[in-house]
């Protein structure tokens, strides 16, 4: 049996916790304009970068059951990201370059935990389908959903989430579909001491939001559709962390269906020199939402933190051992993406 072998990448790699944080840009964009608020909660398509394995399984040959992938030592949480050096993106690529091994022996190049190793195996032939298999099941694609931020209402763009977005096994995720489509709430784990809750989401096919070009470690950015109705939308200022205060403050969310609501929260701490979008401690102090979600939930991210009319930024995490409290980012550093 061939063992795996990890070694850390030569180039510096920005580490991304599923609950964590990646540093952002030290200039913050200059914040003047008028925004429509947002609230409204959003689905969207991610890549890992390469095709994420799922499952391990057998593979059927002539001579018996083989599970060559398991024998050299991939796991689950893994991504194939290239064969024989060839660059892996989707299932289509893997499939393509099982087919061309013809049964001969490959190397395998794995992501895990941001490392990277290379292995070498034999695909086996399914006697059923005639196909050349390693014994995995994978997927190349997330599907996602967040909150929306802000919308710009001179040129439609907008931001959402607040931070970075990450697989279950903590890497970064770029851009699969650019298309962000309207998510309807139909359903709430709530959130308790020790374990996030979270929305589930409906992503409506029919009604695109807008279209996706950037994430980075402070959210998801893109361009609104010009026939969206802004009618629906508050027209709001920003203000920078400089302006934000110790006490009351509102967020906006959608924790049922598609409409966001108005939720009373009090920001207990501002940090405006934390590089980790952690620039507000806050505490939802509404017991319209507490009741219904226990507090800060994921999918909630990107809700618009306001304060005296103004949106001063974003929610970015929840505590863990208390999910009526979190963090949030200051609008500063979302603006300009």
């Amino acid at each position: 049996m061939r063992k795996l072998k990890f070694y850390i990448a030569a180039a510096l790699a920005s580490v991304c916790l599923l609950f964590g944080t990646i540093p952002y840009r030290v200039e913050a964009q200059a914040v003047t304009s008028r925004y429509y608020l947002g609230g409204m909660t959003a689905g969207f398509m991610l890549s890992a970068g390469g095709t994420e394995i799922i499952g391990l399984s057998e593979v059927s040959a002539e001579d018996g059951l083989h599970r060559p992938a398991e024998e050299a030592g991939i796991r689950v949480g893994d991504t194939i990201v290239a064969v024989d050096g060839i660059r892996i993106t989707t299932i289509a690529d893997l499939n393509a370059a099982l087919e061309r091994s013809e049964g001969k022996e490959i190397e395998v190049t794995v992501r895990r935990k941001g490392d990277t190793a290379r292995v070498s195996l034999t695909p086996v032939k399914d006697k059923k389908s005639g196909n050349y298999k390693i014994g995995v099941l994978i997927r190349d694609t997330l599907a996602g959903i967040g909150t929306v931020t802000y919308i710009d209402c001179n040129n439609y763009r907008f931001g959402a989430l607040g931070h970075a977005v990450c697989d279950e096994s903590k890497n970064p995720l770029t851009i699969s579909d650019p298309k962000v489509y309207l998510c309807s709430v139909i359903g709430v784990t709530k959130g308790m001491r020790g374990k996030a809750g979270e929305l589930r989401g409906l992503f409506m096919n029919d009604t695109v939001l807008a279209k996706a070009d950037s994430v980075d470690e402070t959210g998801l950015y893109g361009k609104f559709e010009k026939d969206y109705d802004f009618s629906r939308c508050e027209l709001v200022e920003t203000a920078p962390l400089s302006e934000a205060t110790i006490g009351k403050a509102v967020i906006y969310s959608t924790v049922d269906g598609v409409c966001p609501q108005k939720y009373e929260i009090s920001i207990v701490k501002v940090d405006e020199r934390n590089r980790d979008n952690k620039n507000f401690v806050i505490k939802v102090t509404d017991e319209r939402l507490i009741d219904e979600t226990g507090g800060i939930v994921q999918g909630m991210s990107g809700s618009p933190i306001v304060q005296n009319g103004k949106l001063i930024g974003a929610v970015t995490h929840v505590f863990l051992n208390d999910p009526t409290r979190g963090y949030g980012i200051g609008i500063e550093h979302m603006i300009g993406n």
